[in-house]
This record gives C-alpha cells, sequence and structure tokens, in this order.
C-alpha cells in the first residue's frame, strides 16, 4: 500500500490506529474483488457492521476513505454488529461482496504496547506513533488470508433507498427540517408540522 495514501487516510481519520488501517486495506481489496472504482457520487453502498461506541469503529473510517461510501452522501448505511465487517454493493452491476476481520492476528494485536495502553484508558493520538506504527504495520504487511475473511461476489438484491429532497420549518422551533423527519402533532385545525425533538414522540420513533 502507497504511503501517502495511507497517510492521507490517518489525516482524514484523525489518528494513526490499526483499526482504520484495517478498513483501508479491506475497503481497498473490496473494491478489486468488485471491478470497481471508488464511489464518487452514488456507483456505490457500504453495509458497515461496526456498532455505537465500538472500540474498534475507527474500521468504518477506513473503509469511507477507501470506498468513498460515506455517511454523508448516504451511502454507507450502519447494521450494528459490533463486528469489524462491511459488505459493498455495486447496484449496477447486482453485485455484493462481505469482508470480516480475520482473528488469526488478533493476539497479536493485543499483545502491543498500543492495545495495552488503550486498554488502560489513554486515547490513541497520546500513544507514541512508533507503538501506533507497530500494530499498523503488522495489520498492512501480514498476508492478507490472516487478516480478512473474504467472501464470495454474490447477486445482490439491495434496493437504494429513495432519496427525499426539501425542508420544512418546524412550526415550534422554526428550525428547518428534512422531510421525512417531520412529524404531524395536533388534532382538527390544530395540526402542525413539527421536528422529532419539538413532537413529544417516545426516543426512538425517530428511526
Amino acid at each position: 500500500m502507497e504511503r501517502e495514501l495511507l497517510n492521507k487516510m490517518f489525516e482524514f481519520h484523525g489518528h494513526k490506529c490499526w483499526a482504520s488501517a484495517l478498513g483501508l486495506r479491506a475497503g481497498l481489496l473490496a473494491l478489486e474483488k468488485l471491478g470497481v472504482e471508488k464511489a464518487k457520487a452514488k456507483e456505490l453502498y457500504v453495509i458497515l457492521e461496526t456498532g455505537y461506541h465500538h472500540a474498534a469503529g475507527c474500521f468504518g473510517d477506513g473503509v469511507q476513505f477507501a470506498t468513498g461510501c460515506t455517511l454523508g452522501k448516504g451511502i454507507l448505511i450502519r447494521k450494528p454488529r459490533g463486528k469489524l465487517a462491511f459488505t459493498l454493493i455495486d447496484p449496477k452491476q447486482k453485485k455484493q461482496i462481505r469482508l470480516c476481520f480475520n482473528s488469526k492476528i488478533r493476539d497479536k494485536i493485543l499483545a502491543s504496547s498500543f492495545m495495552k495502553k488503550r486498554k488502560a484508558g489513554i486515547p490513541p493520538h497520546e500513544i507514541p506513533e512508533e507503538e501506533a506504527m507497530e500494530v499498523v504495520n503488522l495489520v498492512l504487511d501480514s498476508p492478507i488470508e490472516d487478516v480478512i475473511l473474504i467472501g464470495e461476489v454474490e447477486e445482490s438484491h439491495f434496493e437504494p433507498p429513495v432519496e427525499v429532497m426539501g425542508l420544512e420549518v418546524c412550526e415550534i422551533c422554526g428550525e428547518p427540517v428534512a422531510k421525512a423527519y417531520v412529524r404531524i402533532i395536533g388534532t382538527g385545525q390544530d395540526i402542525k408540522k413539527v421536528c422529532v425533538d419539538c413532537s413529544g414522540y417516545p426516543e426512538g420513533f425517530e428511526k
């Protein structure tokens, strides 16, 4: 892997760590296996399986950087499973492939100074660069079969979500809100279009 590309990914991510490097390697491999280039618009989709509050959620930034499937484009979809895994989908070819972290090098990663300090609660940006890069190089230089479980290229039945355009103004707080998140409250002549926070609906209803 070109070190310039790796360094650009670290700059995007914010610090140097093995999980983001793993995501980058896996993302580039997925593109190669599907025979596609990095997404510029909505050519590809990623279903990312890292969960919320995931200690190695950095993996997702590596995948986003490699594939171009970002949250902002609406082409990265969260499927929280707590796994360093994702599926790359090409809707045009109707093909997809799933990749997952292989546990073969897990013990070596856990034995590293970097991970011992992370387990002690030290933030990654406070760990010496040489200790972070020791694990990064382990992930990047190990044989691919020891690092990543590579699924077969399969037929995909994924239907890209429909993009809902436009904003409404919440009639309580006055803030603009995407139409898909507008909620209706009141009855009769007292109906209001409001945002989720002003609606009084139970937590989680917006999902």
